[in-house]
């Protein structure tokens, strides 16, 4: 007897047989492909952000079950994502960026092949390094070649009952909204979880603390309400009672499935090309910044140097000229190597100039380098003092720090050193005037990173959706509080990085402000501290309107050497040594 061939409906044959490839290996977050490639149905993208412990893998997980069509009576349920075993919810589930790549098959849920990027959660016990390890990661998906380049909708996951914002959770908000450009803002949707019929209380908070998002007729923000507690219940069970609710949650996680898809059509796709221009800003303005903190400290330990040069040669100036091999000590700074092959980071060292451009770097092998924060458009370091070739930068088991150390010194090495024969007339006149240009290079030096930094927060505020909240030492304020009063686990390790972080963001206000950065606290000094604030303020504001102008930089340059001069300093360094 004959019987005709039932077709197995398509979940049960993707039971049977899965067409899931291996992950790329290497600094690209990992992709996973599922199906062959389908040229005749568009692809949609969305990306899922949200906190530690949202339900953003479950709700995944939800929506590769509605795709394949897979019912509640059914006896199996798919894992898209699988968040692991051993980890507490205090760390996110998931380790690295993710791309799954759906395409479309006949019997889909959706009329389209679907890209899910899904992230890391934003603000778990590891802190805020591993909050900026995960924007690199996007920063990388998004530039790459096999990487994504446009979006349909950003879906940040949220629980229902959450009626008013901690700081801890406005940061998650607000660092997740600082990744992307404006254009992006009517793209993004909050996908409620955890929720029942009522209105979601989280909904208000969102409002109240400004997320830039499309609003509902009501005001509320453009939303969905998700419930997966049924996704993997028991549905065999023998109480009915309980088994009615389950397949009631089920149900409802349909029809919310169905309402998300349906508005995912009508969504028009944005491009990530303002997104990725908001990320390479940031990570130059992170470079600028810690360069920008060196800088200083080394111009400062440097007009220390030349001060107490020029008070040691004036104090002994009889040996001296009696002389040339009386010996004093002062304090120098000497570039030096820190190992930090135990640390786990990448870094940026340039061969030549013998100085750390980037740390921590994103980028591992060498060969890649021309792809680091640091690099310009032309392929040369914007941080390096010669500003080098990309080529001749490497990742190293060390970086280059300043120390500070005693030294010995003759004028006749000084001499020898500093001066050329024509200036034998009057050596301790010309060596003074040299040490000090050395100090007056290096406060240039600190102005270039000014300006750079000043331009990179000009252009951010034209183009981010949200500035990034540790950019504002107000706002890290209010977390190291957080975390204090809060002391949950590992608080004091991530207040310690907090308050690293909060340096920087004192660095960036200043340099917003145009505020001098080289404070020169000399014994006699005649300006006041607000003459030397509006003196960096007009240099930096100058050059930034006349970039490319010229007779505008050497104004500026001239504004700085001049205000050096006001600081008193030259009332120890320019005495009459005559007799």
């Amino acid at each position: 007897m004959d019987f005709m061939t039932v077709p197995k409906r398509l979940p049960d044959a993707i039971r049977d047989k899965s067409e899931l490839l291996e992950p790329q290996i290497g600094p690209l977050p990992t992709i996973l492909v599922w199906g062959r490639i389908c040229k005749t149905k568009p692809n949609r993208t969305i990306m899922v952000l949200g906190a530690t412990g949202a339900g953003k893998s479950t709700l995944i997980n939800g929506m590769i079950n509605y795709i394949l069509g897979v019912r509640w009576d059914d006896s199996y349920r798919f894992k898209l994502v699988d968040e692991g075993q051993g980890k507490t919810q205090a760390e996110s589930q998931t380790s690295e960026a993710t791309v799954y790549k759906i395409n479309y098959r006949e019997e889909f849920q959706i009329p389209h092949s679907l890209t899910i990027i899904d992230t890391p959660g934003f603000g778990d016990t590891r802190g805020i390094e591993r909050d900026k390890e995960i924007t690199q990661q996007l920063q990388r998906l998004f530039t790459q070649k096999s990487g994504v380049s446009e979006i349909d909708i950003v879906c940040f996951v949220t629980q229902s009952a959450l009626a008013r914002l901690t700081p801890t959770q406005k940061y998650v908000f607000d660092s997740v909204l600082s990744i992307f450009g404006k254009d992006v803002a009517e793209n993004i949707r909050i996908l409620v979880t955890f929720a029942d019929g009522q209105r979601p209380p989280v909904l208000e908070a969102i409002n109240a603390s400004g997320v830039p998002c499309p609003k509902t007729d009501d005001g509320l923000p453009a939303h969905f309400k998700f419930n997966n507690s049924a996704l993997f219940a028991y549905n065999q069970s023998s109480d009915d009672e309980e088994g009615g609710f389950d397949e009631m949650f089920w149900n409802m996680g349909l029809r919310s499935m169905k309402r998300f898809f349906a508005a995912l059509n009508q969504i028009t796709t944005k491009s990530l090309t303002m997104t990725n221009e908001v990320l390479r800003e940031r990570q130059q303005l992170e470079v600028s910044v810690e360069n920008l903190q060196i800088q200083v400290r080394v111009g400062l330990a440097k007009l220390e140097e030349v001060k107490e040069t020029a008070e040691k040669i004036k104090e002994h100036e009889a040996e001296i000229t009696r002389n040339e091999n009386f010996e004093f000590e002062v304090t120098v700074t000497h570039p030096d190597k820190e190992d930090i092959s135990g640390s786990g980071n990448y870094i940026t060292n340039c061969q030549q100039c013998h100085h750390t451009c980037h740390y921590p770097c994103g980028i591992p092998n060498d060969s890649d380098k021309s792809g680091c924060a640091a690099m310009g458009s032309d392929g040369n370091c914007r941080e390096c003092p010669k500003k080098c070739i990309w080529s001749v930068h490497y990742n190293q088991k060390y970086r280059w720090v300043y120390k500070e150390v005693k030294e010995k010194r003759t004028v006749k090495e000084l001499k020898e050193k500093y001066l050329k024969a024509k200036e034998a007339k009057s050596p301790i006149q010309a060596l003074i005037s040299k040490l000090k240009d050395e100090y007056k290079l290096v406060q240039n030096q600190v102005v270039e990173l000014m300006k750079k930094s000043s331009r990179c927060l000009n252009r951010l505020k034209e183009i981010a959706l949200k500035p990034n909240p540790l950019s504002t030492p107000e706002y890290i304020d209010m977390l190291i509080e957080s975390e204090k009063s809060e002391h949950k686990l590992g608080w004091k390790k991530r207040v310690q990085a907090l308050t690293h972080m909060r340096e920087k963001a004192e660095m960036m206000a200043k340099v917003e402000r145009g505020e001098t950065l080289l404070q020169t606290s000399v014994t006699g000094t005649t300006d006041s501290k607000q003459d030397q604030t509006k003196t960096s303020t007009n240099a930096v504001k100058d050059q930034t309107k006349t970039d490319s102008n010229e007779k505008g930089q050497n104004s500026e340059h001239h504004t700085v050497q001049d205000s050096d001069k006001d600081h008193g300093t030259d009332q120890v360094l320019n005495q009459d040594h005559e007799n």
